[in-house]
């Protein structure tokens, strides 16, 4: 115990990877590799406080504060039945807040490395749509779907956070309806404290605990990778819906304030002010000219 402590503890942590695990780290952080002129080195990656060094002899170097827990996932003894759930749409102005939790068998771990399985944000949309219908019929899963009328109601009293919560732990609990076992490993994409998690929860009827809450899971835990895939694949088939309803393309995310703009104004002029509460999160400042 001692040991497992200090090295976790460690600020760096050595593995020797083969060329399959060396192509899926790769592509994990492709948007983080820089320019590193020693001879042996293949890769360097640079995110935030960490540093990940890919020599040519297939030694690989992590670096920082969350070292070990990067490197986990790429150890075969981290190759563990478990559960991970994650949510998509809380930054995006339209559309709805979509939860899912999954279950990895052993079994599976093959198929995730064949198959690039990662945070969703790190891929295209074109493979989470080639690829979606595949994770939904393979994975054991609770897939959960907040539409924007439900959305905005709530958010009256609860905040984004509290929502959160509300989805996770029903997301868990569904699976254990369906009768699937929970493994114990069971990895949520931490978007507050743990007790903050549980405080938002304390008039609920049910509760799941036993949960393990990691900042950036979808990239360290392959559970939390495949419910962000299957959650950012029900997202996009939500949007295509509402797009051929309203007869536009809602602009995805909230940094194109225009273009959003834009979406705004038409909708209020061919459907009038209170569809708004249908398609979109009042709460963002976008609509503060229209309340």
């Amino acid at each position: 115990m001692k040991l497992l402590f200090y090295t976790i503890c460690m600020s760096n942590f050595s593995i020797k990877l083969d060329e399959k695990k060396i192509a899926v780290l790769k592509e994990t952080f492709r948007d983080y590799i820089k320019e590193n002129k020693n001879e042996y080195v293949d890769t360097f990656i640079q995110k935030d406080d960490l540093t990940i060094t890919i020599y040519k002899s297939g030694k690989v170097v992590f670096q920082g504060n969350d070292a070990f827990f990067y490197a986990s996932a790429y150890l075969d003894n981290k190759k563990n039945p478990q559960a991970g759930s994650d949510e998509v749409g809380t930054g995006d102005v339209f559309g709805p807040v979509v939860v899912c939790a999954a279950i990895v068998e052993e079994k599976d771990f093959p198929y995730i490395e064949e198959k690039h399985i990662t945070d969703s944000k790190q891929l295209k949309d074109d493979y989470i749509r080639k690829i979606g219908p595949e994770l939904r019929e393979r994975f054991k899963h609770s897939l959960l779907i907040l539409d924007n009328r439900t959305y905005n109601r709530v958010h009256e009293k609860d905040n984004l956070n509290s929502i959160k919560a509300k989805m996770h732990n029903k997301a868990y609990l569904n699976m254990i309806d369906k009768g699937y076992k929970i493994p114990k490993a069971a990895y949520v994409d931490q978007f507050c404290l743990e007790n903050d998690y549980y405080r938002y929860l304390a008039d609920e009827d049910r509760v799941y605990h036993d949960l393990i809450f990691e900042t950036k899971a979808e990239e360290k835990y392959p559970a939390v990778a495949v419910a962000s895939m299957i959650s950012r694949y029900a997202f996009l088939e939500y949007m295509d819906k509402m797009d051929k309803k309203y007869g536009i393309l809602f602009q995805r995310g909230s940094s194109n304030t225009e273009e959003i703009d834009r979406n705004i104004r038409y909708i209020i002029d061919h459907f009038g002010k209170e569809e708004l509460y249908n398609v979109a999160k009042m709460h963002f400042r976008n609509f503060d000219k229209y309340r």
